[in-house]
């Protein structure tokens, strides 16, 4: 592995006390082997814009430069404005900017701004240089996506509006990653484009999740999870085993670095982390 690939962490804001307190074990054991910066996720509508923000705190303070998820969906630009003022009073540097989903039952447009694009452009007016944009790509489309021509445009509209570099939506097809960033610098885009990674641990949560996001898992995969049932132990050793090898794969290729989406525990990322040698 180069020098230039690195690796970070995804967590969501924590519900209760319980949740908290797992998420602050499973933070400092990640932490330990050095990551380059965590994000922390943004509810729909807002709906934990004061847990983005105190997770973030609690990053800080265990030694970890945080990136909070900004949604546009559902705030005005004098909201966002303060959110972001307050995160350069905090001396975040990195923000993930996101249109977000809009949450049921809400009327209206949202908000004024509606794509991510468009967000992308108000944080640079309002803050300049001062905030590294990520964004988000999707190699095998976002489920909305009228069509991958129009999927990769959408991207390449985020770029041109002052993004630095973006996190995928996790995959376990790694020739779908290759075939985006083909696209995307075929384009003249060279933007960091760092593949999402989703460990394995529960079958059924993975396709809910999948299905929602339009994630592929391909056939042996869901035939080999299925096999196991509810013997979790066999499902965990075995996602263990095939994301270990596309992460391998992924930065044997030249891929800039992986994003785990930890869901706030440690022990499979921990696992694979170990296993691509990335201790320290």
């Amino acid at each position: 592995m180069s020098n230039k690939q690195a690796i970070s962490l995804e967590f969501f804001p924590p519900r209760d006390i319980a949740a908290q307190e797992k998420l602050v074990r499973s933070a400092k054991q990640l932490l330990a082997l050095r990551p380059a910066y965590v994000s922390v996720t943004f509810g729909a509508g807002g709906s934990t814009r004061a847990g983005t923000a105190d997770t973030v705190k609690l990053m800080q303070k265990l030694g970890c430069d945080a990136a909070p998820h900004l949604s546009c969906i559902g705030a005005s630009r004098s909201e966002l404005a303060d959110i972001l003022d307050v995160y350069r009073e905090q001396g975040i540097k990195r923000i993930v900017a996101l249109r977000g989903d809009l949450p049921s039952g809400m009327g209206g447009d949202g908000g004024e701004l509606h794509y991510a694009s468009e967000l992308v452009s108000f944080i640079r007016e309002h803050s300049g240089d001062w905030f590294h944009i990520e964004v988000a790509a999707y190699p095998e489309m976002h489920p909305q996506a009228i069509s991958a021509q129009a999927d990769l445009d959408h991207f390449l509209g985020k770029v041109q509006a002052g993004a630095n570099s973006a996190i995928t939506q996790y995959f376990f097809n790694a020739d779908a990653y290759y075939d985006f960033v083909d696209r995307v610098q075929a384009r003249g885009v060279d933007i960091p484009v760092v593949p999402g990674i989703m460990p394995i641990t529960n079958y059924t949560q993975l396709a809910r999740f999948s299905n929602m996001c339009g994630a592929e898992i391909p056939r042996w995969i869901r035939l080999r999870l299925a096999d196991y049932g509810d013997d979790k132990a066999s499902i965990k050793a075995f996602g263990i085993d095939v994301i270990s090898r596309m992460s391998q794969d992924l930065l044997d290729n030249g891929a800039p670095g992986l994003h785990f989406y930890t869901l706030n525990n440690a022990e499979v990322t921990l696992a694979i982390w170990k296993r691509l040698s990335l201790e320290g």
